[in-house]
């Protein structure tokens, strides 16, 4: 697999798609720490880290509107790949969606949101976008 960042993006939207509640996804410490992100943000209902000795699996509950039906993460897009990294300064973090949705760097104090990184004054490498 060339790109995990983009397989675990992928997989969720596939979830979502399929009205999933749970998806499983192979774990490794960048995704670990999106899927942080993502529970912090208010996009994920719940997540748990299972460790059976080799990989290790992330299973994530997704969130959805009671009455709608819909869910809390209409749109995931991956932006940096490996063909072609896509960095942001400090002073030019991206807004997504006018400021309505995240998006999730990988900066030297860790993966955090841009919100977070403006706060902090970094930069760093810009992984994808969430509304």
């Amino acid at each position: 697999m060339t790109d995990p960042i983009a397989d675990y993006l992928t997989r969720l939207r596939n979830a979502i798609q399929a009205n999933h509640r749970i998806v499983e996804i192979p774990a490794s410490n960048v995704k670990k720490e999106i899927t942080k992100v993502l529970m912090d943000k208010g996009f994920i209902r719940n997540y748990k880290f299972e460790d059976d000795g080799v990989q290790g699996k992330i299973r994530i509950a997704l969130k959805y509107n009671a009455q709608t039906k819909e869910s809390a993460i209409v749109h995931l897009e991956r932006v940096s790949k490996p063909g072609l990294r896509k960095y942001a300064q400090a002073d030019a973090l991206p807004r997504v969606l006018n400021g309505l949705g995240i998006a999730i760097l990988s900066t030297s104090k860790g993966v955090i949101s841009n919100k977070e990184a403006q706060g902090l004054n970094v930069g760093g490498e810009v992984l994808c976008y969430v509304y």
